[in-house]
């Protein structure tokens, strides 16, 4: 289930991309199909292992085109890594509600990346997110949680503070935030419930199906139930980023 719009943030073969704060891996897979020079950057070593066991299954099985290259890095988003102006492309899905120093992260990520390079930000849209953390105390006040809820002027801010100039947004994935409502609302740590259960399958069907009636539901309904906001924002020449 991808969350950036590949074609709207311009990505193209051979280009370098980072993947900040990569998780699981699931951009970083799709944009290593489309022959990019990928980095996938991530705190946790236990899911960097598994990205990079999942890299070399790819390569194995012919899914990589030519000039493709795929690396894990660990480290910490404060401090990447990297050298100046490194990457074409820079994505941070779902990291920044996690860092209590955003704007050590933001400038971070615009340091690495090259003038005219384009970023792709999501975070958990405002009103799903709000809902969320009324249902539930255990949803965000955990280690590693959520510290904060962005609203998207106010994101747009403080990535324009930080060097960047927004191109667009949208807002994606509506199906998934009633699913975790139900999960605040029964227990978000109880992993059995038939309510939760059932909305979950639906879900499993949806991505492997994705079938027109709920792909057009998603559509109409993402503008104002979209679980994750989603800015894509450009580097303009001459930032200079302390």
């Amino acid at each position: 289930m991808l969350t950036v719009d590949f074609d709207k943030l311009g990505v193209l073969p051979g280009q370098r991309v980072l993947d900040l704060g990569c998780g699981a891996g699931r951009h970083a897979f799709e944009l290593y199909r489309r022959g990019l020079r990928v980095v996938a950057f991530d705190h946790d070593a236990a899911e960097l292992d598994d990205v990079a066991a999942m890299f070399a299954a790819m390569e194995q099985q012919g899914e990589v085109p030519a000039g493709a290259e795929a690396t894990t890095v660990r480290g910490d988003a404060l401090e990447l890594p990297f050298p100046a102006e490194s990457f074409d492309h820079v994505i941070a899905s779902e990291i920044l509600e996690h860092i209590p120093a955003d704007d050590r992260a933001m400038r971070e990520l615009v340091r690495v990346l090259k003038p005219g390079g384009r970023v792709s930000v999501t975070v958990p849209s405002y009103f799903p997110e709000r809902v969320c953390w009324a249902l539930s105390e255990a949803y965000h006040n955990v280690e590693g949680g959520h510290v904060r809820i962005y609203r998207r002027r106010e994101l747009l801010d403080r990535l324009r503070a930080a060097g960047l100039r927004p191109v667009h947004h949208h807002h994606a994935h509506a199906l998934h935030s009633p699913y975790w409502w139900l999960k605040c609302a029964v227990g978000v740590n109880r992993t059995e419930h038939p309510l939760t259960g059932l909305y979950h399958r639906m879900l499993v069907w949806d991505m492997l199906r994705a079938p027109w009636v709920t792909r057009s539901l998603e559509r109409a309904l993402n503008p104002v139930l979209g679980k994750s906001l989603v800015t894509y924002l450009y580097k303009p020449a001459g930032v200079a980023v302390a």
